[in-house]
């Protein structure tokens, strides 16, 4: 049949209408995920309370009872016709809820955990944002500038202004029996004293009403430090979770698609592999000279920037990463100092044998330094996911960079450095399968330290230090971070098998990093949505998500 002119630019046209039409209407519906996400963060802001958030029971239960209506305008939006990557920042949307859910109804910061009430924050974190639960009024003492600013100092003295009454507020909330939260909780507390001396000294030329705010803070941290001791006694049950509650924010805040079970396997397993590639590394040194250890602190300047210089010419002359001019200050700021012997915890062990092999980790200063420069075009992933749900791709991939440069050469020149990299393995699969034990209630908090202990190789974990007591602490707070290593390297490995699949000849280490740093920070289960196409492992996580 033949159409006349007329006809042909009628259907062309009809043909074009109907597309801008669809289009328009998928850029409508996805603008109203949009502004969900908006007035979600706005929502998930708590209201104040006498200058403070308000983490009472009747603002709480309140606040819950309004989840209901987000979730449904989420389920009301139409995604006909969306992209893969619209898709997925939906379900970041609806893991954030999830993430609020489970703190309001299971984990309960603010009931079972004093640390929560941590208010004055000295360091930037290695990640997106802190490690762990967070109060919504943390005062980054890090982000400032001394000496202050007249502005400066006006935004602190706001801040420490919060500290009295979310005191005086916290010792009602503070209802629950956990007794390991509360006694390590108490520590934490205790610990900001020190932060607030620190600070004091620091603006010690400030103004009056900023000396005042800090003084009034660090009376109200003492007074509550007191308090937390003087209840104590009193508190004498179980901190963890229970697997049932753990699998379930696993699945649904972290997007992991495991069960606590699961990851108990795959941690045994890593434990094991471990300590025997270190054995067989060992094996294969056997003869070599030990890697001289770093005696002051001007050798460990020296090698530690030495190392920054080999790892990134490495990378670049293999061709194995998208370099970025970012990289190189970003790592060489956080080449660290000298630690004498007698206090060198875990990782500065490691570092004082061969710095590399920590600065392989590092990898989080570049996630920090492109999230900074190079933020994702998209607003949902341009900010930090509440909620640690990013901990699968920032933990996989700092401990999966490790061994991924083990294994294309990085320590040729030095296998007595190669080592080191099982030690570390070992050192975080024993942590992760202490913490899973933890939250099941089969380890109290000093069991899991002992099993830490006892499983990492050469002694290098030593009770007496204060950073074993800061990571079960930090794991017992946040179900699913400390498997979180293991877990999200385990997960990016099976994605360079489905890629690898996928593409073929046109494979390469280089392409993989482009790939996964352009998803943003988020969980290694909706990176390989985006890049593969494969949607089983979301569907698999929203089909068990009914409580």
């Amino acid at each position: 049949m033949h159409l006349g002119p007329a006809l042909v630019a009628a259907a062309i046209l009809a043909t074009a209408g109907a597309a801008h039409s669809a289009e328009t209407a998928v850029t409508s519906s996805y603008e109203q995920l949009l502004q969900l996400h908006r007035d979600w963060r706005a929502f998930e802001q708590p209201p104040l309370a006498g200058g403070a958030p308000d983490y009472t029971v009747d603002t709480l239960l309140r606040r819950y009872a309004e989840l209901p209506e987000y979730r449904d305008r989420l389920e009301a939006i139409d995604t006909s016709g969306w992209t893969v990557a619209q898709q997925v920042d939906r379900e970041i949307l609806r893991a954030e809820m999830n993430g609020f859910d489970f703190h309001v109804r299971v984990l309960k910061p603010w009931e079972r955990d004093p640390a929560w009430y941590m208010v004055v924050w000295n360091d930037q974190s290695d990640t997106p944002a802190h490690e762990g639960p967070t109060i919504h009024c943390a005062l980054e003492v890090w982000s400032y500038e001394f000496p202050l600013s007249r502005e400066a100092e006006a935004k602190m003295t706001r801040e420490l202004a919060v500290i009295p009454p979310l005191y005086q507020q916290a010792r009602g909330n503070l209802t629950g029996n956990a007794r390991d939260l509360w006694l390590t909780g108490a520590g934490t507390i205790r610990a900001q004293l020190v932060s607030l001396d620190a600070l004091a000294a620091r603006a010690s030329g400030a103004g009056p009403k900023l000396r005042q705010a800090i003084q009034a803070a660090q009376l109200a941290t003492e007074q509550f430090a007191d308090w937390l001791d003087a209840e104590a006694p009193k508190k004498t049950g179980p901190s963890g979770i229970g697997r049932e509650n753990y699998t379930w924010s696993l699945r649904n805040v972290h997007l992991v698609p495991m069960t606590w079970e699961e990851e108990v396997d795959l941690l045994k397993r890593e434990l094991a592999r471990s300590h025997a590639a270190l054995k067989l590394e060992e094996e294969r040194n056997r003869g070599l000279p030990e890697l001289p250890v770093i005696q002051t602190p001007a050798e460990y300047e020296r090698r530690g920037n030495e190392a920054v210089t080999r790892l990134l010419k490495f990378l670049a002359d293999r061709d194995l990463y998208p370099m970025r001019d970012n990289m190189d200050p970003a790592l060489r700021a956080r080449v660290g100092s000298f630690t004498p012997l007698e206090t060198r915890n875990f990782f500065a062990i490691a570092t004082h044998y061969e710095p590399l092999t920590l600065y392989t980790h590092f990898y989080h200063w570049w996630d920090l330094a492109r999230m900074r420069d190079e933020p994702h075009p998209g607003p949902i992933r341009s900010q930090a996911l509440l909620y640690n749900i990013w901990d699968s791709r920032a933990e996989g991939m700092a401990t999966a960079m490790e061994e991924f440069m083990l294994h294309a050469g990085l320590y040729d020149e030095q296998p007595r450095a190669r080592e080191i990299v099982w030690i570390m393995l070992a050192q975080r699969a024993a942590r992760g399968l202490a913490s899973l034990y933890a939250h099941d209630n089969q380890f109290d908090l000093a069991e899991a330290k002992a099993f830490q202990v006892k499983w990492t190789p050469r002694g290098w974990m030593r009770p007496d230090l204060d950073l074993l007591g800061f990571e079960q602490q930090l794991y017992l707070r946040q179900p699913g971070y400390g498997t979180s290593y293991v877990t999200g390297k385990h997960l990016l490995d099976d994605l360079i098998r489905e890629r690898a699949d996928q593409l073929g000849a046109e494979f390469s280490m280089r392409r993989f990093f482009d790939e996964v740093n352009g998803a943003g920070m988020i969980p290694v289960s909706l990176i390989r949505w985006q890049l593969t196409g494969y949607d089983d492992e979301t569907q698999s996580l929203r089909s068990t998500a009914a409580r």
